[in-house]
């Protein structure tokens, strides 16, 4: 008896656990003519743990016959076995892949895990097709939907989504729509998305105002100084990381006062961020106040200080040099 056959008897075999082995050394061999057999399991086997291994090791693969397998799965009924198709959908690289994923999104039938699934994957393949799909499900029912379709336009960058995503960070009813929602703003290139994220730095939930604050980092708008410097004072020390963060990213030393008091902030990632902003800044008073926290009690801070000690030092020599 070959090896081959030997596989397919135990890919066949009464024993599921001796079936799973077998799925994971079919897969082992890298072989595309075992895809069918890793399909078969994936959609027929009456053991979960076979499906859902089989669901794991089709990811590797981007042809028809794996990402239909991986698609048909997603309505499994064991949670697990439809969660690791989903991740596995998302491993997919080859953009000829998304025809199959929007075929499925098209299908009315979808529950909302899968609606959720597909957008997840297409976000990955960054594909110009999904946009249309993906901005009529920022209007669909479930909340999970509506994150992923977020996503999956943020990456995009899709400029035609940018009011409906003003629209869901200001008042979508689910902290994690608002959130996604705050992050893909992040693609906007001027001052329109300012007042949104100005006004989501004041959320109900600080997750949301932690994200307003990075994103504002990322973008650099000068007219959200004043906004994130009351977002130091945030009852979470994250969002006050991320808005220290933001103002050393604005380089704007009028801010220096309002960063320099969190030098002695409780939390030791705090004050290693208001360090780093104070470098950013490179005026006087921000060495000033640096070089009185040269012994603060946690040694990241103190590298952090002596950075930023440091990056001042050189702005100041390239200033004399250019004198």
């Amino acid at each position: 008896m070959t090896v081959t056959s030997t596989l397919f008897d135990r890919l066949a075999h009464d024993d599921a656990a001796v079936r799973r082995l077998a799925v994971i050394e079919a897969a082992d061999l890298e072989d595309e003519t075992w895809l069918p057999s890793l399909a078969h399991a994936l959609r027929h086997d009456a053991d979960a743990d076979v499906r859902r291994t089989a669901a794991q090791r089709l990811g590797a693969w981007d042809t028809n016959e794996a990402v239909d397998a991986l698609c048909f799965a997603l309505a499994d009924q064991d949670a697990s076995t439809r969660e690791a198709a989903g991740e596995s959908l998302t491993a997919l690289k080859d953009p000829a892949a998304g025809e199959r994923l929007l075929r499925g999104l098209a299908d009315t039938n979808a529950d909302a895990f899968t609606r959720a699934a597909l957008l997840r994957a297409l976000r990955e393949l960054r594909l110009p097709e999904a946009a249309e799909p993906a901005l009529t499900a920022l209007s669909d029912a479930s909340p999970v939907v509506r994150r992923e379709a977020v996503g999956v336009l943020g990456w995009l960058r899709h400029t035609h989504a940018l009011e409906r995503l003003t629209q869901l960070a200001h008042s979508d009813t689910s902290v994690d729509v608002r959130h996604a929602a705050v992050g893909a703003l992040g693609f906007a290139t001027d001052d329109s998305v300012l007042a949104t994220l100005t006004h989501a730095l004041s959320d109900k939930e600080w997750r949301v105002r932690e994200e307003a604050a990075a994103t504002l980092g990322k973008l650099r708008l000068a007219g959200a100084r004043d906004a994130l410097e009351r977002a130091l004072a945030d009852d979470y020390w994250q969002v006050t990381l991320q808005a220290a963060r933001a103002l050393g990213r604005l380089r704007d030393a009028a801010s220096t006062h309002a960063v320099s008091q969190l030098l002695v902030f409780p939390v030791s990632n705090v004050r290693k961020e208001a360090a780093l902003a104070l470098g950013e800044f490179g005026n006087a008073d921000a060495l000033a106040v640096l070089e009185a926290a040269l012994h603060d009690g946690d040694p990241e801070v103190r590298k952090a200080v002596r950075i930023a000690i440091a990056q001042i030092g050189e702005r100041q020599g390239s200033h004399r040099a250019g004198d």
